[in-house]
């Protein structure tokens, strides 16, 4: 919600310095529908022409991600640094084999039940299952699992950084739209020249509307969320970096108390659980 009330704080301070300087938003006001329904229009036009249908509707439900920030909190990482200590220790205490009916059926895996909210995002458990499949097929060079899940993990995010390249595109596109809108005002203000000066000044200001528009537009709303949407991408793409971390750590031979702090180390500052609270989770583990 910090995006909005930046917004909000923007809008306050551009109009509020516009008024005290003798300002009048008549004229603002007037010209604001449809210099917006043109710029706003051909701005999403423009999307739909640069991007497929399924693409348009991930960059849509990305807004989510801007308004609330990276899903994954402190809790979220002890989870997940939880289940892969559980798993890990029982791979090698009782071999790859054994964790085998957890990766097959995590639905049904006491482990995986424990943690709801990791067993409801279907990408973590995929990762976690596909790699830990790959070591019970003796797949189990650490330095070929590691460049395997590099690879995926590499993939996700482009894939996922595509919402924000688009946004950051439209932003680099509205100037030039409002300057569109502008010189149609011109246009509708050449053909009224015989109006008096009164009607032509209040005309010449409605179509400077358009080119004030698609600047703050820009570089006030859209350009600062793309640059967001890419910060909470970014971030959330620590959480599967974690059990990359965990998982290549095992492979080398590391104990499962070693492995799960070499994820910690992966998680981002502010939501790195400290090695104390991560040991008092792990010791109250019981599955």
């Amino acid at each position: 919600m910090i995006s909005i009330a930046g917004f909000i704080f923007l809008l306050v301070c551009v109009f509020g310095g516009y008024i005290l300087a003798g300002g009048k938003m008549e004229i603002i006001l007037l010209a604001l529908p449809f210099e917006f329904a043109i710029i706003g229009g051909a701005a999403f036009g423009s999307l739909l022409m640069a991007n497929s249908l399924s693409e348009v509707k991930h960059i849509l439900g990305s807004f989510g991600k801007i308004l609330k920030g990276g899903k994954y909190k402190r809790q979220d990482y002890m989870e997940l640094l939880s289940l892969l200590f559980w798993l890990v220790r029982l791979a090698q205490t009782k071999g790859p084999m054994a964790i085998e009916p957890h990766i097959e059926k995590p639905e049904e895996s006491a482990a995986f039940m424990k943690f709801p909210n990791i067993l409801k995002d279907r990408h973590t458990v995929a990762i976690i299952c596909d790699y830990l499949r790959m070591v019970g097929m003796n797949a189990d060079d650490p330095h070929q699992i590691e460049d395997v899940m590099a690879r995926e993990l590499k993939k996700m995010k482009e894939e996922e950084l595509h919402s924000a390249h688009a946004l950051q595109s439209v932003a680099d596109a509205l100037p030039a739209l409002g300057i569109v809108a502008a010189v149609m005002g011109v246009i509708k203000t050449m053909a009224s020249i015989d109006q008096p000066p009164a009607i032509l000044g209040k005309m010449i200001g409605s179509a400077l509307v358009g080119t004030f528009l698609g600047v703050l537009l820009a570089y006030g709303l859209v350009g600062p969320f793309a640059s967001r949407l890419k910060a909470v991408i970014e971030e959330e793409a620590k959480y599967h970096e974690v059990i990359r971390a965990v998982l290549v750590a095992h492979l080398h031979g590391n104990a499962p108390q070693v492995a799960v702090e070499t994820g910690r180390k992966m998680v981002p500052t502010d939501l790195m659980p400290s090695f104390a609270q991560l040991e008092e989770s792990l010791q109250e583990l019981k599955i």
